[in-house]
Parts: structure tokens; sequence; C-alpha cells
């Protein structure tokens, strides 16, 4: 199994909830939920390259070649990335789903 394989169970079903998340907003609501979204997803995969190459360089792991793409972004494989942008993805997206019911109790 290759990373890409493992993480699209993490990614899909993260992709989901942010569909359905995205879908439960309206006009402007929407808007600053996919800015902050970007925003943060922007910072995490920067903090990501710099401390997972860093971590790599100081050898507290490895990947296998033959399991990754073999493009890189610093020295962290792009598979590496997918556990960042699904948490980007899903923490905000549940935040809204489950928000939602909250605000619509009387």
């Amino acid at each position: 199994m290759t990373y890409w394989t493992l993480n699209a169970f993490f990614l899909l079903p993260a992709l989901i909830v942010a569909v359905a998340a995205v879908v439960v907003l309206r006009g402007r609501e929407r808007r600053v939920a996919l800015a902050a979204a970007g925003g943060a997803a922007v910072v995490v995969l920067v903090l990501t390259a710099v401390f997972d190459s860093l971590m790599i360089a100081a050898g507290l792991f490895s990947y296998a070649p033959e399991l990754i793409s073999g493009v890189f972004v610093g020295l962290a494989p792009l598979e590496d990335f997918a556990y960042p942008v699904a948490a980007v993805l899903l923490l905000p997206s549940l935040w809204i789903l489950l928000g939602e019911r909250k605000r619509k109790r009387p």
C-alpha cells in the first residue's frame, strides 16, 4: 500500500465533510469561512514543510522510497502534507456543521 492509498482514507471523508459544510453556509459567512480555512491551510502547510524537513534531516523518521511519489517540498515528500490538509478541511467543517445544530435550537 502506498502512502497515497493510505492518505485517501483520511482525505476523502474530510473532503466530503468540507463540501457539506460549504453547502450549509451562505453568502458572506461562506466567504469568511473559506478565507479563514485558506489562511489556516497556508500556515499549516508552511509549518509542515519546515518542521517535517527538520525532523527528516535529524533522522527522526524516513519514508520508503518505493511507497512515495518522489515529489518533495524541502525534505518532506508530498504525501506528508495529506494529514495537515485533512485537518484543515475536517476541523473547521465539523465546527460549522455541529455549530449549525446548536444555532437552530430555540
